[in-house]
């Protein structure tokens, strides 16, 4: 079962709600506001950095963006892990996107964005998403066998955001610069066997077409 957090995801033509959060790539603030009237939007919504799944949605936004931004389109993502971690980690892996820093999911909430229920959701479900294993595992051991082949090694700050944030679901919202959701993915969706699968670079360019005509 997925239970929405506050209520349901944000649809195409609804406005888009605006949050204020601290930068990870520089000092000071983001805002959905510094966007508006002067780009479209590519809005990405995570979980921490734990989570392999969302690593590799960020850098692909990150590479994304440069046939994004030719069309007029910014893109920003926000990651649900405290401001120091996410600086840390991006220093080191850094991305060509804004992000934001949202250890308590208010931006998720905000959007409408899902959470499971463990009892009714099957974990046991096997997944290879981005097609680096050698054979689909259950959700969090494919999560697992992900990091070690980033050799990613996971702090308290890690630890801790996975249990507050293991159940959130992710989701993309192409924003026009009149603030109106124009273009929505939520992750996983249909169940849980979408776990960690997102869209093509072509079906976001495709869909930043469409919002320009």
């Amino acid at each position: 079962m997925i239970v929405p957090d506050a209520h349901s995801p944000v649809r195409a033509g609804d406005s888009a709600p605006e949050f204020e959060l601290p930068a990870v790539d520089r000092d000071g603030n983001v805002a959905l506001r510094d966007y508006l009237d002067r780009s479209p939007v590519l809005l990405g919504l995570f979980r921490g950095l734990y989570c392999a799944f969302c690593r590799r949605a960020i850098a692909g936004l990150g590479r994304h963006s440069a046939n994004l931004a030719p069309l007029g389109i910014q893109t920003l993502g926000v990651v649900a892990t405290p401001t120091d971690h996410a600086r840390l980690y991006f220093k080191y892996h850094p991305v060509p996107i804004s992000l934001g820093a949202d250890p308590v999911m208010t931006t998720h909430a905000a959007y409408g964005l899902p959470k499971v229920l463990k009892e009714s959701w099957d974990l046991a479900t096997r997944i290879n998403p981005t097609g680096e294993l050698s054979e689909p595992l259950p959700i969090w051991e494919a999560n697992k066998a992900l990091g070690q082949l980033d050799r990613f090694k996971p702090t308290q700050t890690d630890r801790d955001d996975m249990q507050r944030t293991w159940n959130q679901l992710t989701g993309l919202f192409l924003i026009d610069r009149n603030g109106i959701v124009r273009w929505v993915f939520v992750e996983a969706a249909d169940g849980p066997s979408g776990m960690g699968t997102y869209p093509p670079e072509a079906d976001l360019v495709t869909a930043a077409q469409i919002i320009l005509r």
